[in-house]
Order: C-alpha cells, then structure tokens, then sequence
C-alpha cells in the first residue's frame, strides 16, 4: 500500500518531468523560429555580380530580388531594398562598383512586400538618404508589412514578427504620376496597383550612346494565391486596380524592361549575352517581352478571377 508521501513525491516528479519538457519544447519551438526567420529574412537570395546595364543605370540587387542604381552628378537613386538580410549585398554591390552609399540620396520602393522593403531600414541608415513610399503602401511600410491586406492568412505570422520587416523612415509620400528629381536624373511614378495598394511602376529616361531610352520598372503584376478578387476582397477596389494596371503598363512607350523579380525579365540570360553583344544594352531593349509578360499577366488574373467567382 503507498503512503500519502510517496504519492505526493511522485505527483512532484511528474510535474517537474512535465514542466521540462514544456521548457525543452519551447526552446525548441523557439530556436525552429528562430532559424526559419533567419531564412525568411535572406529569401535564400545569394549574391549576383553588379553590372552596368546602360548610361548611369546599375544593377545591384541579388540573385532574383532586384535593386537599380541610377547615378549622378549631384547624387544616386536606389530603387529597392531587398529583404531584411540582403541589404549587406547591396551596399558591397554598389562599392563593388565604386560608388559610395553615402551618395545615395534617395531611396524608392516598388511595393511594400517583404522581399522589396525589408532592406529599406537599413539602406537608409547606412545612406541617410530620403525615402519616398507611394500613399496607398505608406501605412503598410511603416508597420513593417504587418498591415499588409494582399498576404490574407500571413498576416498573423508578420503580426508575431515573422514576416514582418525593420519599419523605415517615410519621409515622403506620393500620388499617381508624381515626379522624383535629382539633378539630371528624373522619375515618374505610374500606379499600378492590385499586387500591394501602392505598387509603383516607375519610368525614367536613360541616355545611352547618344540616344534617351525609357527604363521602366514594372512592379510584381501577379495575383498572390492569398489574395480575393471577390467579396470580401482583399481589400476594397482590387478587382479594379488590377484592370487599371494592365491598362497603364501597355499604355508606356518601354525600350529597357526591368521588374522586380530578375527571373521575371529573364536578366541571368541577358546579362550573358551583354557580353557579345555589339551594344551591352541591346539584350535590355525589350517591348516585345515587356508586353508579353503584361499578357501572360492579365491572362493569369482572368483565370483566377473566373475561378474565385465559381467557388
């Protein structure tokens, strides 16, 4: 017959063995988050060697997130900064080149995702530079992704930290057709939203050889599978704000294209053939996939529309 001690001891050890193991289980959950956000936060991006592609326009982001540098007299233009973790490659790109990111005077997005403002914290610390947001991705930015509607069910993991990104300074914001200037180098700012609220397609002029070819950015065009074109949308308008889109893209005179994602506009190939070509710039000349891609594009965002309202 067991004693009431021997009962109570045993009752102990069961707790303490119970409490360990919820201990060894927290850390283990904990050290498992840990190394997933450190993944997340490089995006298992690697390096990707900087090049010149025309005039005073740079590559400088890594293997697929893009980033560009425009350079100038009286200072530089990055657009884009990457995740969280890539912003290191970056700045040694932009050295790599021989540029100084301390001459870096402002600082663009694209769209307030994760793999394209993560880095802006920390390019803007390093550079000081000002930082211009489009007006619809400003809340977004500032809370470092967390308020992102287009991501649905993640939010919960940007809202815990996971998916979420350093918040940099916004020092302006900027409507549809707004103008960034800085000395020579102009930008014009296209809304094309439907990816992000404020997704920004931004265009500007490259001399190149004695002639001005227009760069354009196109910002990500795909739907996420996370996102509603059909009630409750996503958010309010995006149905619209994606057909809107298609139509200004088509609707820009583009001779460089360019896109947030290097695959997207086939650069790993057409960094190759720079390297034979007559005219380094020649490969980067490109309306024919520029349009082709806005056609695969909308042909995707009517496929999923169609099957969202059929659900």
């Amino acid at each position: 017959m067991k004693s009431a001690g021997n009962t109570k001891n045993g009752t102990g050890r069961k707790r303490k063995i119970l409490a360990g193991i919820a201990v060894l289980l927290a850390v283990g959950v904990g050290f498992l988050l840990s190394k997933w956000k450190e993944a997340s936060d490089h995006g298992g991006q690697l390096p990707r060697e900087p090049f010149r592609i025309a005039g005073n326009l740079y590559y400088v982001g890594t293997r697929d997130v893009t980033s560009f540098l425009l350079t100038g007299p009286v200072g530089h233009v990055l657009i884009d900064g990457g995740y969280p973790g890539t912003a290191p490659m970056i700045l040694k790109s932009i050295a790599t080149l021989g540029f100084a990111i301390k001459d870096v005077k402002v600082l663009l997005n694209s769209h307030a995702h994760f793999d394209h403002a993560g880095g802006l914290a920390a390019l803007q610390k390093a550079s000081g530079a000002t930082l211009w947001i489009h007006e619809r991705d400003a809340d977004i930015v500032a809370t470092g992704g967390a308020t992102d509607p287009t991501i649905g069910p993640f939010r919960i993991l940007a809202a815990v930290g996971l998916l979420k990104y350093p918040p940099p300074r916004i020092d302006h914001q900027f409507k549809d057709g707004a103008q960034v200037q800085l000395g020579p180098i102009r930008l014009t700012a296209h809304a094309t939203p439907g990816h992000t609220p404020g997704c920004t397609t931004w265009a500007f002029p490259v001399q190149h050889g004695g002639r001005e070819l227009l760069a354009v950015l196109a910002t990500d065009m795909v739907l996420l599978p996370t996102a509603s074109l059909v009630e409750p949308e996503s958010y309010p308008g995006i149905r619209a704000d994606f057909e809107h889109s298609f139509r200004v893209l088509r609707s820009l005179p583009t001779d460089i294209y360019l896109t947030s994602h290097a695959r997207a506009f086939s650069l790993k190939r057409k960094a190759q053939e720079r390297a034979t070509a007559p005219d380094p710039v020649l490969p980067f000349i490109d309306r024919q996939g520029y349009i082709e891609d806005i056609t695969k594009a909308e042909a995707a965002f009517r496929k999923a529309l169609k099957e969202q309202q059929q659900q």
